[in-house]
């Protein structure tokens, strides 16, 4: 695997004050995460509302991102679309920019053949030096690459691994089985994390680890140093937690928690997508103030 595609990377939130991307905010955000020990950061995925970017604002949210990182850990671009043209476009408005990937997702809603998957893949690889990551998720985009086609396409020398969320455990078992040895595969089914770490994936790309950061992180490194049984214990702590937090869609009930916690000012998303539930609201206030007890509970003991 290539070796700073692993860990938990975090697709980050975009937050909105008034309709506007609230930069400041965001990188506050990017801060509080980078000191919890993410392993890299992923603006403008879907997780940050890419569809409803604009492309001054997603400049601007890449400026911003790499000033706040810099260069601490890896920063990979959401770069994708449905047209093969316009994403090769956007590719190359970017190249003013130094920063090492991109995560780019499978084309949606015109259900492309393998033959069309390969070739648009094929064609951004041609496109821009950038290391990619190809984003497999095909219960949003309608298609499924294959783990043949994907194969085929880990010849290429820029594309270097795959945010897995097939959403069909044995064809991300087949592909850990068969995949080259530099390339990474990182779950983006948040739900399989320590499934799929104990099968051999590198890591992560996590939206539930917006919330309680650090325990996704030791998971990784607990299974890294090949304690599963310590990586095991932590993993059932947060369980409970992954499945209220895509119960609505992503990522509205993510921005609630973190309105909640007071890490932005803000829980609006951008339309289509408003905000979650009363009921839902009510359950993650119910986990929060479980989970809350329970940490200082065991703060306490320790202290004794």
């Amino acid at each position: 695997m290539s070796s700073t595609i692993q860990g938990v990377w975090l697709p980050v939130v975009t937050p909105f004050v008034g309709g506007e991307v609230d930069l400041e905010g965001y990188a506050l955000l990017l801060e509080h995460y980078l000191g919890l020990g993410v392993s890299g950061i992923f603006p403008l995925g879907t997780t940050g509302e890419s569809p409803t970017i604009d492309d001054d604002e997603m400049m601007a949210l890449v400026e911003a991102t790499l000033a706040v990182v810099d260069g601490r850990v890896p920063v990979f671009v959401g770069v994708g679309g449905n047209s093969t043209a316009k994403v090769v476009k956007t590719l190359r408005a970017l190249e003013r920019y130094a920063f090492p990937g991109i995560v780019s997702v499978c084309p949606y809603y015109n259900r492309p053949s393998q033959d069309g998957l390969r070739q648009h893949f094929t064609r951004m690889a041609e496109a821009t030096d950038r290391q990619i990551l190809i984003y497999n998720i095909p219960y949003r985009t309608a298609v499924n690459l294959d783990n043949d086609t994907l194969l085929a396409l880990a010849e290429l020398p820029n594309i270097v691994g795959v945010k897995d969320s097939s959403g069909n455990l044995a064809q991300s078992l087949d592909l850990l089985r068969r995949r080259p040895k530099d390339f990474a595969v990182m779950t983006g089914d948040d739900a399989s994390f320590f499934t799929m770490l104990a099968h051999g994936a590198d890591g992560g790309i996590l939206a539930a680890a917006h919330l309680r950061t650090a325990e996704f992180v030791a998971v990784h490194q607990r299974m890294a140093a090949n304690d599963h049984h310590g990586a095991r214990a932590i993993w059932a702590g947060l369980e409970g937690l992954v499945p209220l937090l895509f119960r609505e869609a992503n990522p509205m009930p993510i921005k609630y928690c973190l309105w909640r916690q007071g890490l932005i000012r803000s829980l609006e998303c951008r339309l289509p997508l408003t905000k979650i539930s009363p009921a839902l609201a009510g359950e993650l206030d119910r986990l929060t103030a479980v989970q809350t007890a329970r940490q200082a509970g065991i703060q306490a003991r320790a202290a004794e």
